[in-house]
């Protein structure tokens, strides 16, 4: 194993102690140094290029936390951090990194980053509603933590905007794109049932007051075969009844008002019997 193989499968950066006690002496540091393959991120810090915030982490004497941990973790995310969170044993003030203190849990195993847990459970506490929810629906999702944890480890009043978050997961999401539009839907006060099977159809992922489809499609979605398979779907599900809607994740995460807004809308012509639809029988999910 060479020396960038080293720093590789361990996240790409590591210190210089490290590094000598996996047999890399002081020469074959300084020769890959300076052939470029390997960079100096601080004093005792090595990386190869472009290690990013493991480098940070390891240059500000920090573990990584929150949103910044989440890639280590293949944790949801709406939006790359701007800033650094770290937690570390010495606060120091700085514009560029967000202190989390110390970690309660157990680490990770050999990067410099929390444990999932604290990951969490910082989120909870330092992210906006919906960019913590995605992190942590994807955690439950996996099953890689209890749900009920994470509310223990939440007692008391002053925890209690952390646990409303947790309220939001939900049992199964295939996509961020579909816990943030059950967690729009709801607070609309819409009739909500998720991963509903239709004759002919298949499982969506809504089905809305009995009688409207909603899908919400990710990226994969695009290719032209999944195009032609999804107009497909929308035909079947007319022949079946059902309006059909279909959102993108424009517009579930930017747009979400003006989404609620013409699902609404949908349904209010529904009911002014503006669609000739037949009546549309209920399915079990």
């Amino acid at each position: 194993m060479d020396i960038t193989d080293f720093l590789l499968r361990h996240g790409g950066a590591a210190r210089a102690g490290q590094l000598k006690r996996a047999g890399f002496g002081r020469a074959a540091l300084d020769g890959a140094v300076a052939s470029g393959v390997v960079v100096r991120a601080s004093r005792g810090v090595y990386g190869i290029p472009g290690a990013g915030s493991l480098g940070d982490a390891l240059a500000h004497g920090g573990l990584l936390t929150c949103v910044s941990a989440a890639p280590i973790y293949n944790l949801w995310v709406l939006a790359e951090p701007g800033v650094l969170h770290l937690c570390r044993s010495h606060r120091l003030r700085s514009s560029k990194i967000v202190e989390h203190g110390r970690a309660k849990h157990a680490r990770h195993g050999w990067l410099p980053a929390v444990g999932l847990a604290d990951v969490l459970l910082h989120s909870l506490h330092c992210l906006p509603e919906l960019e913590a929810l995605v992190m942590v629906q994807s955690a439950v999702g996996r099953a890689d933590i209890e749900l009920d944890f994470l509310r223990a480890k939440l007692p008391g009043p002053r925890n209690g905007k952390a646990r409303s978050v947790l309220d939001l997961v939900i049992p199964r999401s295939d996509s961020l794109l579909e816990v943030l539009a059950n967690t729009h839907f709801r607070r609309a006060g819409l009739r909500v049932r998720r991963h509903v099977f239709i004759p002919g159809v298949g499982e969506v992922d809504f089905l809305i007051e009995d009688c409207l489809v909603v899908e919400t499609d990710g990226s994969t979605h695009f290719e032209p075969k999944a195009v032609k398979r999804d107009q497909r779907r929308n035909n079947r599900s007319i022949l079946g009844g059902y309006l059909v809607l279909r959102y993108y994740y424009a517009d579930v995460v930017h747009s979400p008002d003006e989404m609620v807004a013409e699902i609404l809308a949908v349904l209010d012509l529904r009911r002014q019997g503006k669609f000739a639809l037949l009546d549309a029988v209920p399915v079990a999910p």
